[in-house]
């Protein structure tokens, strides 16, 4: 027999629906307070407890609001169908304090800004109404107290995970809701300790660098544009944009893909599709089973953003996608070439060097007004190549310092680079004959355009291959390398590798400036294809530095 559900139980499984987890609460309180126009946010737990936190320095509730803003469907945000399709606010549902009303013991204590003299506190039922309100003394803003959470759902409990894993999920949460808010300070407190502090900065860079903190300012590059709209958008449209930050391939990179992450109009989202082009755009740049650091942020129009298609809002509809991947293809391919802007002060490891090279005394390490970036352009910096060290390495000469360039990986990313665009076939003069392949390898073979066939028992004749491994002394034990690799990829880094100009080899001044030009126009000249880093850059100041050329001496 069909029968309807109660009121109650109907407000109980919504709510388990948008309140799912202690992370789930955590995000409904910050996107509230970010809408409301905080600049300072802490978020306290007490998950042996079941209970948390949450403050802001927003623009607060009048005591009307705060009666009425736990009752279900009540929302400051949006009105009709209209403001629906264009939704500019991280919350917008009027479903958020209203479920957790229902799951926990729900108080907020607020005061709007600019017009009340003291704060109210209003406690909550699990119908959203107001069981007992006070006169509370409190800064403009708004606490929520959420305490006893699920203890109506027991087996809620029982399924999530440690508090510990709990706090793990909100501090990874909070870190990436930072990178799409860089202006705001966050603290997120365990009990009685703050494992998080979030200071404000100017670019999700200077967010990123509080987190990693092995690494440095250079160790990045940021890049923003406007972006282009799709054919047959009316211009009328607000223009969309989009900021990234990227951690460079030679100097930074991580074991598992934890911080690729894009964000969308102010909030995280996962965008598989979005995620790929960032991780495809880094492919062949970084060592084998490791991930790039990199932050994509989108400023695109609301109407092309469909956020109900998950309680949690981070997985989305988004129109004209395969237009905005294009887009962050060419900013990153943009951002992995050598420019007037690339960053030339020397790594970490490079700077420890120099540390540990220098004899004790006191002197300014870095000059007063030293910049350490070059101006932004978009043109490829004047390289003079200028000797050959240990037949190795090309010492090339920049307008800001020195670059070491190693001879043998940068002609690798040249070949590489070129076999993707082309790949030359010539018909060998006299067929070379390999012995012991599997059906699987001679496929692989093929599969890379190779012209083999059968030649007897075991037997196999090769009768075309890639231009540059005809040019190889020895191609046969190359084309048993190839027919072993899975991914063809691969095999043309391999083939790449074979071929470039070996260490140890002489290189006349012609060949060194000709290999520089060449390196110098790749698309993604800072590491090899298998991740090794091309060049080594000290700049200027380093070498004053090092040479103490800021000293002052006495006459």
């Amino acid at each position: 027999m069909i029968h309807a559900l109660s009121t109650e139980l109907v407000d109980l499984i919504a709510a388990g629906e948008v309140i799912d987890s202690p992370i789930a609460v955590v995000r409904e309180l910050v996107e509230n307070a970010l809408d409301a126009g905080a600049t300072q946010i802490s978020i306290r737990l007490w998950m042996h407890e079941w209970r948390l936190e949450v403050w802001d320095n927003g623009q607060g509730m009048t005591s009307a609001e705060l009666m009425t803003c736990a009752l279900p469907h009540t929302t400051s945000k949006i009105r009709c169908l209209e403001d629906l399709r264009g939704v500019k606010t991280l919350g917008f549902r009027g479903e958020a304090l209203h479920s957790l009303a229902q799951v926990s013991q729900l108080a907020i204590t607020s005061r709007a800004a600019g017009g009340q003299e003291s704060g109210q506190r209003g406690e909550y039922d699990p119908s959203g109404h107001v069981l007992a309100s006070s006169i509370m003394a409190i800064a403009p803003g708004t606490r929520v107290e959420v305490r006893d959470l699920f203890a109506n759902l027991n087996q809620r409990r029982l399924a999530l995970s440690s508090p510990q894993g709990i706090f793990k999920g909100i501090q990874t949460y909070v870190q990436r809701l930072a990178l799409c808010h860089p202006g705001v300070t966050w603290q997120l407190w365990q009990g009685d300790r703050r494992p998080l502090t979030i200071s404000p900065g100017a670019t999700p860079q200077a967010i990123l660098l509080q987190y990693l903190k092995p690494l440095s300012y250079h160790d990045f590059k940021f890049l923003e544009q406007d972006l282009e709209l799709p054919e047959g958008v009316e211009n009328d449209v607000p223009n969309a944009r989009l900021t990234l930050t990227m951690g460079l391939p030679d100097r930074c990179h991580r074991r598992r893909p934890d911080w690729v992450v894009i964000g969308i109009n102010g909030r995280p989202v996962h965008c598989p599709e979005l995620e790929q082009t960032l991780l495809g755009s880094f492919h062949r740049t970084l060592p084998r089973h490791r991930y790039p650091i990199c932050f994509a942020h989108f400023q695109l129009p609301p109407p092309w953003i469909d956020w109900n298609r998950h309680p949690a809002k981070t997985e989305l509809y988004l129109q004209f996608l395969p237009h905005w991947q294009d887009q962050l293809k060419t900013l990153l391919h943009q951002g992995l070439r050598l420019t007037q802007g690339t960053t030339i002060a020397p790594s970490s490891r490079v700077n420890q060097l120099l540390k540990a090279a220098e004899p004790g005394g006191t002197y300014q390490l870095n000059a007063p007004g030293t910049s350490l970036t070059a101006s932004v352009l978009q043109t490829p910096p004047p390289l003079k190549a200028i000797a050959q060290v240990n037949q190795t390495y090309i010492v090339v000469e920049h307008p800001q310092g020195v670059w070491l360039v190693e001879q043998h990986v940068a002609h690798e990313r040249i070949l590489f680079e070129r076999l993707q665009q082309h790949l030359n076939y010539v018909t060998l003069p006299q067929p070379l004959l390999i012995d012991r392949l599997t059906p699987d390898q001679v496929e692989r073979l093929q599969h890379l355009g190779i012209e083999i066939d059968s030649f007897g028992v075991d037997l196999w004749a090769v009768r075309s291959v890639p231009h540059l491994i005809s040019e190889q002394a020895e191609p046969i034990p190359l084309l048993r390398d190839l027919s072993e690799l899975e991914s063809p990829t691969l095999a043309l880094a391999a083939i790449a590798c074979q071929s470039a100009i070996k260490n140890g080899t002489e290189l006349d001044s012609v060949t060194m400036k000709t290999l520089i030009e060449q390196w110098q126009t790749c698309q993604q000249p800072q590491t090899c294809p298998h991740g090794r880093p091309i060049y080594l850059a000290l700049d200027e100041s380093s070498l004053a530095r090092f040479f103490r050329r800021n000293w002052l001496i006495a006459p």
